[in-house]
């Protein structure tokens, strides 16, 4: 399936768009700001009281298109939404389809349709950057988040320009991932991260087979009912909208060495490196310098913006322009998670 492209995507409000410059939209409804830069999410909020933000939405689809290609990120403040409902009418107003969350690297709970609660990691530990479902050969163009209940403290939702991240990162990184892209190696079991049954959503394995060659990812089963898997894919991929090349993957993510260091010398007691439950390599198998390692890491923590959730926030993202991480926090916390628009091959 293919990414929907606006028959209108230019408007001429996006030339007002300049960092910390207000503007007012058609009949005065809404304002928009940047947030910190022109790297940030354009915030917009309600100008007049009693804006509807589906109805506002539905009639401003080419400025919100335009708006996220140009920024990658839109927050949307201030417009009193406190329902998951609401949220997930929005979420069809932007988008042509919304996608099931399957091939999953993360524990997720479904609470309405395709509306699910973002990864469900305790809150002690953060998450790194990343582009969602990058590891797979289809993936959203658009993802998004509601603020339902924000943290006490920290619980943030940091993101990153992949662009720029991608401009970051020097010749030499480079070089060896363009040569031999990078390979994903996941191993599923009940003893620790998920089991495959989660992840593709079916206990036939003959299913899991299916959807293995349909993906193109190798696999092979263990004793115990285990699954380990293997797939090679690009580091990079270019914006099917803007032609823009983008840092699109789960390099660092998966890799061991980003866990937590109690976390990963805790594994690394007990299991052997390819047990791990996820770890990346050069795509010919041979292990990734951690000179490498580090510089990418670098790169995303170099782009970080992030910023306070409020209750009622939703955040829109382009998924290929933007990466996204979490920050431990204090006290209940509940974001929802949307994904739409998949492309891929």
């Amino acid at each position: 399936m293919k990414y929907v492209k606006s028959e209108n995507p230019g408007t001429p409000l996006i030339g007002a768009l300049r960092r910390k410059a207000i503007t007012v939209s058609q009949r005065a409804w809404i304002k928009t700001e940047c947030l910190q830069s022109e790297s940030g999410p354009v915030v917009v909020r309600p100008a007049v009281s009693g804006v509807d933000l589906v109805s506002w939405t539905g009639n401003h689809g080419e400025w919100i298109e335009s708006t996220l290609l140009r920024h990658g990120a839109i927050l949307f403040r201030g417009f009193d939404i406190d329902a998951v409902e609401v949220f997930e009418r929005f979420v069809n107003v932007v988008s042509t389809e919304t996608l099931e969350y399957r091939e999953r690297s993360s524990p997720r709970q479904q609470v309405r349709g395709h509306i699910y609660t973002s990864t469900d990691y305790p809150a002690s530990q953060s998450i790194f950057f990343h582009n969602e479902n990058s590891y797979q050969r289809v993936w959203p163009m658009k993802l998004f988040f509601f603020c339902l209940i924000p943290a006490e403290e920290g619980g943030e939702t940091p993101i990153a320009d992949s662009r720029k991240i991608l401009q970051r990162l020097s010749r030499a990184t480079l070089a060896g991932f363009e040569e031999k892209q990078c390979l994903y190696v996941r191993n599923f079991d009940d003893a620790l991260g998920l089991p495959w049954q989660t992840v593709f959503q079916t206990t036939d394995r003959s299913e899991v087979e299916q959807s293995c060659r349909r993906a193109n990812i190798s696999f092979a089963w263990r004793d115990g009912n285990r699954l380990r898997t293997y797939a090679v894919r690009p580091v990079t991929a270019a914006h099917p909208r803007t032609g823009e090349l983008v840092w699109f993957n789960h390099v660092a993510f998966f890799h061991f060495s980003t866990l937590e260091q109690s976390i990963r010398e805790g594994l690394l007691a007990t299991m052997s490196e390819e047990n791990l439950p996820a770890n990346t390599y050069y795509g010919d198998g041979s292990p990734i310098e951690p000179w490498v390692l580090n510089e990418i890491r670098e790169a995303y923590y170099d782009e970080t913006v992030s910023f306070a959730w409020e209750k009622g926030d939703i955040v829109m993202l382009d998924n290929m322009l933007m990466a996204h991480s979490r920050a431990p926090y204090r006290g209940q916390r509940k974001i929802l998670v949307a994904m739409a628009e998949p492309f891929g091959d």
